[in-house]
């Protein structure tokens, strides 16, 4: 399969700085997008650290087996999400190493979310309340479940999802990298087929748009032009946080 994918980040008419951070090569399959926390510019440290441990260790070559909780692990693809992981947990701990160093940076974290395209599987990793989204003959389905205090209500049924979308506290996390320490990412294997489209975005797209409406922004809008079009109308949607979204298109060989 080819790849093609574009990304777009915004700071926001709020904020003068941006905190997210993302990274894309298509030729390795592999995209990440990183949503910083933290004062004094310690969120964008602490996504850009995410990011660049990552990427180091699933291009790099970790060891195989130092990513692998069972050592007789034989399925690629029960390894590849080992290796996922693996490397969110390093990135927190290098957070945390840079939050010791640094005073300043005490208590930053980040969410991430990750998608590793290998063959005609398609490998998910988050942590957080970055999202994962595929547009598959014209339906959006949302690949990531939040690490968040409000998607635990919803799933006990405290709160119903449109109730949700208003509540004051619906960005607190129950995970993030860094911050919250040692993580357990939700991780997933699908395959994949021509005319998918995946979107990795951070919590600045989905807190001023729904699902309906990204689908519906996804359905009416080229690829080559989505991310930003998705970015541009969280920003006149109301969003106030940084945004960032990158997309990936899967096509023929």
């Amino acid at each position: 399969m080819r790849l093609e994918a574009f990304a777009w980040t915004d700071p926001g008419p709020v904020r003068e700085n941006n905190e997210d951070s993302f990274f894309v090569d298509e030729d390795a399959g592999l995209f990440v997008v990183a949503d910083g926390m933290g004062g004094h510019a310690a969120g964008e440290v602490a996504s850009r650290v995410a990011v660049d441990t990552i990427r180091e260790l699933l291009q790099e070559g970790a060891d195989p087996d130092e990513t692998r909780l069972d050592r007789d692990m034989q399925d690629p693809a029960d390894v590849l999400r080992e290796r996922l992981r693996y490397a969110m947990n390093q990135a927190s701990a290098r957070i945390r190493r840079e939050a010791q160093l640094n005073p300043a940076y005490a208590g930053m974290g980040t969410t991430v979310a990750v998608l590793l395209i290998e063959g005609r599987q398609a490998h998910v990793a988050h942590v957080g309340d970055s999202r994962i989204y595929l547009l598959r003959d014209g339906q959006l389905q949302r690949l990531t479940r939040d690490h968040t205090v409000v998607q635990q209500e919803i799933d006990a049924g405290r709160l119903t999802p449109a109730l949700a979308r208003q509540v004051p506290h619906r960005n607190y996390l129950t995970q993030s990298v860094g911050y919250h320490g040692p993580v357990e990412p939700d991780t997933a294997t699908r395959p994949v087929q021509a005319g998918d489209v995946f979107v990795l975005c951070s919590d600045g797209l989905t807190d001023p748009l729904d699902d309906p409406r990204i689908a519906e922004i996804m359905r009416q809008t080229h690829p080559s032009d989505l991310a930003e079009t998705l970015v541009n109308q969280a920003v006149q949607g109301g969003g106030e946080d940084n945004v960032t979204v990158l997309t990936v298109r899967v096509l023929d060989e």
